[in-house]
């Protein structure tokens, strides 16, 4: 229940949240270019070989499903769509610097999801089938990033890497599954992003915007199951909008 609170409440809020942020970030990044014409917060950091932070984001997940041959002779399925949904995450940001310009990161992460197959029925006024995948995902993300040269304690930057995740909170094995379209709880993914490094005396402020394309079948084929044998594969696809702070 409290997990289901928790998305419900991004849900209303999600987008309020997500201003009140970069409402900070503007005034943050004038307050930067205020208070000192050269790198000098920077300079401090570029000692560091390695630095910690924690990472707070929200995403917005979907699948990407691909239909099968059965699909073409199903009788009482017309269409498979997918709807996107809310979710939030939570982690830690390890950074170990390679060079002047490049980084290799590591960022465990909890985060929460909630993506929608959508059947539509060929029958008349009949109700669309929904099977809803609520998600508690265990992130291992592993990335590289290139940053630009720093000007008046402002950094651009670029990333690329992969990232495992484990769903603790799959159904896939639960019996009440059995009549439903199973999605495994193992995903890998490639993921890409950008964003700008804000350079304080105390600490680095990184609003981050990232792309995850799902590269692993995440069906769970059921050869009695009509929703299951209509689908070729399902991939998963996230955004996700992060403020990193690290120090």
């Amino acid at each position: 229940m409290q997990v289901a609170n928790l998305r419900h409440f991004v849900a209303l809020h999600g987008y309020k949240i997500t201003l009140i942020c970069l409402l900070l970030m503007s005034s943050m990044a004038v307050r930067a270019q205020i208070g000192g014409k050269g790198n000098y917060n920077f300079f401090e950091f570029q000692q560091k070989p390695y630095y910690f932070g924690i990472t707070l984001g929200i995403n917005n997940s979907s699948f990407t499903p691909f239909r099968s041959e059965e699909f073409l002779y199903s009788d009482s399925i017309q269409a498979v769509q997918a709807l996107r949904g809310p979710g939030f995450n939570l982690g830690i940001v390890t950074n170990l610097k390679i060079g002047d310009y490049f980084d290799f990161r590591f960022l465990p992460t909890l985060s929460f999801g909630e993506r929608q197959l959508v059947y539509d029925q060929t029958r008349r006024g009949a109700l669309p089938n929904q099977r809803r995948v609520e998600s508690v995902f265990v992130e291992m993300p592993f990335h590289f990033r290139y940053k630009s040269a720093p000007y008046k304690d402002k950094r651009l930057f670029v990333l690329t890497g992969v990232k495992y995740s484990f769903d603790v909170a799959s159904d896939s094995r639960a019996r009440q599954a059995e009549s439903l379209v199973k999605i495994s709880p193992h995903d890998f993914a490639l993921e890409y992003g950008a964003g700008v490094q804000f350079f304080f005396p105390y600490f680095i402020f990184s609003p981050e915007i990232k792309f995850s394309h799902g590269i692993g079948n995440t069906l769970i084929f059921n050869p009695s199951l009509e929703e299951s044998t209509v689908l070729e594969k399902v991939l998963s696809r996230t955004f996700t909008l992060s403020f990193h702070f690290e120090g």
